[in-house]
């Protein structure tokens, strides 16, 4: 209770950046933490869950479908998918001497997914009672209408 109360007041005492693309990185890092917290016991990252997460979606794909479908840079991806291939959560199914990888998701990854899909949710019900459900869908339109900014 003290460090929730000591993080209020911390808070307060902040100011804003004048600048808006500090105060998103900022608020980006902030909820980049909460998630991985959250998804720690299932020793997956936010990053790594959610490339369980389409994955599971999409079924088996080419890193540049995954790239696509979650408007991330195809090096991003391949970062991440490292630390998942080399833990057994997904693996390459392509033809030998294919040049493309086929991205499949191993048992153990649809194991290790559901398990931390549970851990996803509870910081979800944490981040939509902590905002309510209006500045959540305040929040979320005016982010859809941020990165469509950069297109």
């Amino acid at each position: 209770m003290a460090t929730t109360r000591k993080n209020k007041q911390s808070s307060l005492e902040r100011s804003a950046s004048v600048c808006t693309c500090i105060n998103l990185r900022r608020s980006s890092m902030a909820v980049t933490g909460l998630y991985d917290r959250y998804l720690a016991p299932s020793g997956l990252n936010i990053s790594q869950f959610s490339l369980l997460k389409h994955l599971t979606a999409l079924g088996p794909a080419s890193v540049s479908e995954l790239a696509l479908e979650m408007r991330l840079d195809r090096t991003t991806i391949v970062r991440n998918l490292k630390a998942l291939e080399h833990s057994g959560y997904v693996e390459d199914t392509s033809a030998e001497g294919s040049r493309n990888r086929c991205l499949t998701l191993t048992e153990s990854g649809r194991t290790t997914y559901n398990d931390a899909a549970e851990l996803w949710e509870e910081a979800q019900r944490f981040l939509q009672e902590s905002l309510g459900n209006g500045e959540l869908q305040i929040l979320t339109a005016l982010l859809s209408k941020i990165e469509d900014l950069g297109l």
